[in-house]
């Protein structure tokens, strides 16, 4: 069950891409590559060989989303084979949300409610920049995607930015897309996203 709720959490983060944002995002993308191919995220490279979990630990922005997949007991999923997508935010996004919101997520009592806003943040599959574009182009400039939560995801391009807009209404902008990872692909995000 846990596997499956984190695979979901992963799909999730993918479908924040669009079509659109290809080549100013792998412009991007490129600016922050080290001359061995790995990007930097959070001041460290993100290793194709290595998966999300191992990755996502050395990002000194996402200590957060570390905390708080540890807390609802998701690491052993997202270092399952995968693949997964995963919409990965940073430390500020969560700054963002009302005061004492983490700190109540992070609670044991909170775990349930920890796992599905993780989990919404995941979509099964291994969806780069390339994937969510053409799906966005395909409906019109918008694609939606189901996370492993069960909710959705609404991707869409704002100029050359992939928008991703949450069933709350709340969006997110990708800020550094395709960090290639052994069991899929993460798209850091700039703001948390919140199922309904």
């Amino acid at each position: 069950m846990k596997k499956l709720v984190f695979a979901f959490f992963l799909m999730a983060m993918t479908a924040s891409f669009g079509a659109s944002s290809i080549s100013a995002q792998e412009m991007k993308d490129n600016k922050m590559m080290k001359s061995d191919g790995n990007p930097m995220v959070g001041g460290a490279a993100m290793y194709k060989s290595k998966n999300i979990v191992e990755n996502a630990v050395n990002s000194k922005d996402h200590t957060t989303l570390v905390a708080a997949v540890k807390a609802a007991g998701l690491v052993e999923t997202l270092q399952g084979n995968g693949p997964f997508t995963v919409f990965a935010p940073v430390n500020s996004a969560f700054e963002m949300l009302p005061a004492g919101t983490v700190d109540t997520l992070l609670k044991p009592e909170s775990k349930a409610v920890l796992t599905k806003v993780l989990t919404y943040h995941v979509v099964a599959g291994n969806m780069d920049s390339k994937k969510i574009m053409k799906a966005i182009k395909k409906g019109d400039g918008k694609a939606m995607f189901k996370t492993v939560a069960g909710g959705m995801l609404t991707a869409t391009m704002e100029g050359d930015t992939l928008i991703l807009t949450d069933e709350k209404g709340g969006k997110s902008k990708v800020t550094i897309a395709n960090v290639k990872q052994s069991n899929g692909v993460i798209h850091v995000v700039d703001t948390v996203l919140m199922p309904s």
